[in-house]
């Protein structure tokens, strides 16, 4: 009977010779983790409720993404606080790839200048942006108004009498509602809902005026509520007949696109960080999502992740000046 060999026990002198080999590093490392990301699905945190613009793209965003890393990507509303209640929740998760947030920009230029925050742009890696936000302006079907003009010049003869609704207190809408009261000298009243779709719901029923919100857009095909005017530099691709704000006659001081982004924990592994980033620019490119993203009121525009990040601190120092002058002021 032959014996049986015992494991060869590393010696010293068998270690240094794996060393001048270059091999112990090889022999020493377990099976590697990063190579075999993403090994279980990836939780995208969604900041809203269900059925808004922000929830209609990050399921979009969500099922590309899945397919571009081999993987799956599952989408996980977490609405509150306007964003902060799902973004803190992604700033304090493990950076280990598995918890990606789809970031507002309001997040990170509009709270910080409104409330102490536990979390800031330096909290998250920036995989990049991918969106900008169409925000639609319009108004219940019996306000006797038809355009823009016709909409300010009621207001005035009416002053404190409308109502217009948002995602709630220091949301797109919110902002766009209070600069637009501003720059026009109307005076009008805010009221802050859980999300977009509760705001368009509500002007549908007649129970306030108008909403300046990118969901609005099924209700206006389905000819429910009447469109005034786009708050972005071009029309809605899916509302071609509806004029831009400056088409209309009007221009404010906030007509760009709000803007998403994806963002990971601080601390996420480069590699991971790296290939998400080059998913995610490949997916944003990529035609057949540009046009899904029309679903989301959105307009596909990547951006790099320093490109993503420089943005988002410039929009900080401007909605430092902006909100106090439209009536937004720090809690």
């Amino acid at each position: 009977m032959l014996p049986i060999p015992r494991p060869q026990r590393r010696t010293r002198r068998t270690a240094l010779r794996l060393i001048g080999a270059g091999l112990l590093p090889l022999l020493s490392l377990p099976a590697p983790a990063q190579d075999a990301w993403p090994a279980r699905p990836i939780r995208m945190v969604v900041p809203f409720p269900p059925g808004g613009s922000s929830d209609i793209l990050g399921r979009i965003v969500a099922e590309h993404l899945g397919r571009a890393l081999g993987g799956s990507v599952f989408v996980d509303d977490k609405p509150g606080g306007t964003t902060q209640i799902g973004t803190e929740f992604v700033a304090n998760a493990q950076p280990d790839g598995y918890t990606l947030l789809l970031g507002a920009a309001s997040s990170f230029t509009v709270l910080p200048n409104l409330r102490k925050l536990s979390y800031s742009l330096d909290s998250f890696e920036s995989i990049g942006g991918v969106a900008d936000y169409v925000a639609v302006m319009a108004v219940r079907k019996t306000l006797p108004v038809k355009d823009m003009r016709q909409f300010i010049e009621y207001a005035r003869h009416n002053p404190g009498k409308l109502s217009f609704g948002s995602a709630g207190e220091a949301s797109a809408g919110h902002v766009y509602g209070g600069t637009l009261s501003r720059d026009t000298g109307i005076q009008v009243l805010h009221v802050p809902f859980r999300g977009s779709a509760d705001a368009v719901n509500a002007l549908v029923a007649g129970d306030i005026d108008f909403v300046i919100d990118g969901a609005a857009t099924p209700m206006v095909k389905a000819g429910r509520i009447v469109p005034l005017a786009t708050f972005y530099r071009q029309r809605h691709p899916e509302l071609p007949a509806v004029p831009t704000l400056k088409e209309a006659g009007f221009d404010i001081a906030t007509t760009k696109g709000a803007g998403w982004g994806v963002l990971a924990p601080r601390g996420t592994p480069r590699a991971v960080v790296a290939r998400l980033s080059d998913a995610l620019r490949k997916v944003v490119n990529h035609r057949t999502v540009q046009e899904e993203f029309l679903r989301a009121n959105s307009i596909a525009a990547w951006q790099s992740p320093e490109e993503f990040r420089q943005g988002m601190q410039s929009d900080q120092k401007m909605y430092e000046e902006l909100l106090p002058a439209i009536g937004v002021r720090r809690n």
